[in-house]
């Protein structure tokens, strides 16, 4: 089908749509609804943008899940009951702070057993030092005696080092979750017990994958030169509901093969969360640049319609009429589209409004103005009465 057949279809179907959500009334002699819209209303205000070619950065949305940064276990290293837990449970904690306390009077007197032992054997061998020299005591006994003493410190060191372990430090800063075990629980028995997770979200990490004939038609491309290489490291997240994430964030690593399960290459990104916003094994959609394309023809998506016949947008004519345009998008560009076919740049299409348009009905077309932007004092030079073809 030719463009113009489609054009004609789709101008039509435009045309019966309208009807049926609301026609301006007939004056009763054929005449066209008077300037000031039916029922003496305003006439409907449209937002137009004039299409420029330009350089765009061609973007992929892809599904990803979010990882802490680092993540560590908080495990019990001595066996014995907890006294107590000395954290609020999704609370920030700092590394070396102590998260529970194991009951340590076992341990405290394993210390002092092993602290008498120490002093009991730096006696024996300073005792001996004298009769070594009148040759009272052999250097066998000497020896035996100096042995002693070492393991009686090794002995004490061990014991210090249980009795340090009875207090359960925090191995990293980060937020702390639910506690795992309660007051009165026997931990330690047999293996090291874990009693919470300590996770550092700020940074946060990424993981999304690239599909890998993807990656080889965008690499056959910029071989081609149809599309140049894209340079830039930077991505965006976009959350579950649609919403951009404020912060951009970079490229860690990209993998040198493709996975033979899931035929797609694993790509890490990093971002800043000051704010916690973003958590651990939230999916979102990483916004990943892939090339560059010169003289491109981008438009925002919601300008961007689609009918029966295929995709089309409201090309505001020169003879102050809207009519559909039918077009072929391709790649995506920071969430506009890039148009393929059915247009050319430097054409006037409808960005906002569109719905409120009736056939025969008088609107008025504004320039679009981005957020924060001034608005003009000066009047469009485009007429301020339209019609909607």
């Amino acid at each position: 089908m030719h463009i113009n057949q489609v054009s004609t279809t789709v101008a039509l179907l435009f045309s019966l749509l309208s009807g049926l959500t609301g026609c301006g009334p007939n004056t009763g002699n054929g005449s066209p609804p008077p300037a000031g819209g039916p029922g003496g209303m305003p006439p409907a205000e449209v937002e137009f943008i004039t299409l420029t070619p330009g350089s765009a950065t061609l973007t992929q949305d892809l599904p990803g899940r979010l990882e802490a940064w680092r993540t560590a276990q908080v495990r019990a290293r001595v066996e014995g009951i907890v006294e107590k837990r000395l954290f609020t449970e999704g609370s920030d904690v700092k590394a070396g702070a102590t998260l529970f306390q194991i009951d340590a009077r076992t341990y405290a007197a394993t210390l002092d057993a092993a602290k008498a032992d120490v002093e009991a054997a730096r006696l024996v061998v300073a005792r001996f030092q004298p009769l070594i020299e009148i040759k009272a005591v052999s250097q066998q006994e000497a020896d035996a005696a100096e042995a002693r003493y070492k393991q009686a410190q090794a002995a004490l060191a061990r014991a210090a080092l249980d009795m340090e372990n009875t207090r359960v430090p925090a191995p990293i800063s980060g937020r702390i979750g639910r506690a795992l075990v309660t007051e009165g629980a026997l931990v330690g028995r047999g293996e090291t017990t874990a009693l919470a997770t300590i996770e550092q979200i700020d940074p946060i990490y990424v993981n999304f994958t690239q599909p890998g004939s993807e990656l080889l038609r965008l690499q056959a491309a910029v071989k081609s030169g149809s599309l140049k290489r894209a340079t830039s490291s930077k991505v965006e997240l976009l959350l579950e509901d649609g919403s951009l994430y404020p912060l951009p964030g970079k490229i860690l690593f990209s993998d040198l093969a493709v996975n033979p399960s899931t035929g797609a290459v694993s790509i890490r990104a990093q971002f800043s969360n000051p704010d916690r916003m973003l958590l651990p094994g939230m999916f979102a959609r990483v916004r990943f640049p892939s090339a560059v394309v010169e003289n491109a023809i981008r438009v925002p998506q919601r300008a961007v319609q689609s009918g029966p016949q295929g995709q089309y947008v409201l090309l505001l004519t020169p003879e102050g009429q809207a009519m559909p345009q039918p077009v072929k998008t391709g790649s995506m560009a920071d969430g506009d589209f890039i148009i393929t076919k059915g247009l050319k740049g430097g054409e006037n299409i409808i960005l906002n409004g569109f719905q409120k348009l009736r056939p025969g009905a008088p609107f008025k077309a504004v320039p679009w103005q981005a957020p924060g932007t001034a608005k003009p004092t000066t009047t469009p030079a485009t007429p301020d009465s339209k019609k909607a073809g």
